[in-house]
């Protein structure tokens, strides 16, 4: 599994690629998609599109995760944050890769083991995890954090629900069975034979 993990902005959109094979986890790639600010809000959409699908198509990613909105004080940098996951949402969709959405406090939780965690230890936990060399940009750092989040989580979500409907799919078995079993155990109505005489 390559897992995509993306730390959404309109200034500089972290980006990076884990792979799990078992329990092994492997730091792939990272990097940071830096947007010139004095340009249009518009402009600096398309330049992360582009940006963003050549990051699909050269390490072909088969999830990936991205981080949830989260509330902001201020509305106008919300806002701006929100077209900057538009466009990411809509990249990975248009790829075909399932998309998973955790919540800050989530991340931080999977990673560092405390949901209040400050950056530092959130980046400190991937490098031992990745057996990094060097800490990557604080942005590239948080988007290895999402995906790692996703290949610690994701799995054992996907596991839950496959149990869930295997466990449904054998319930709905045993109830048929039950029923069926009912039926036939009823005792049939005996048949009266009338025999006319003469």
């Amino acid at each position: 599994m390559i897992a995509l993990g993306i730390d959404p902005g309109t200034r500089r959109l972290g980006w990076g690629v884990v792979s799990r094979t078992g329990n092994r986890l492997t730091h792939v790639a990272h990097g940071v998609i830096a947007l010139d600010g004095s340009e249009s809000i518009a402009v600096r959409l398309v330049e992360i599109e582009q940006q963003l699908t050549q990051v699909i198509r050269e390490h072909r990613p088969t999830v990936s995760s991205v981080e949830s909105l989260f509330f902001h004080k201020d509305a106008q940098a919300a806002a701006k944050l929100g077209h900057a996951r538009g466009v990411v949402l809509l990249c990975l969709a248009r790829a075909g890769i399932p998309i998973a959405e955790y919540a800050p406090a989530k991340i931080k939780r999977t990673i560092a083991g405390n949901g209040q965690a400050d950056k530092r230890q959130v980046a400190l936990m991937v490098r031992a995890a990745l057996a990094l060399d060097a800490l990557p940009p604080a942005d590239a750092t948080d988007a290895l954090a999402i995906a790692l989040t996703h290949l610690r989580l994701g799995g054992l979500l996907h596991a839950l629900e496959e149990a869930g409907e295997k466990g449904a799919a054998a319930a709905a078995t045993d109830s048929r069975a039950r029923v069926l079993l009912a039926l036939l155990s009823k005792k049939r109505p005996r048949r009266v034979v009338v025999r006319r005489r003469g």
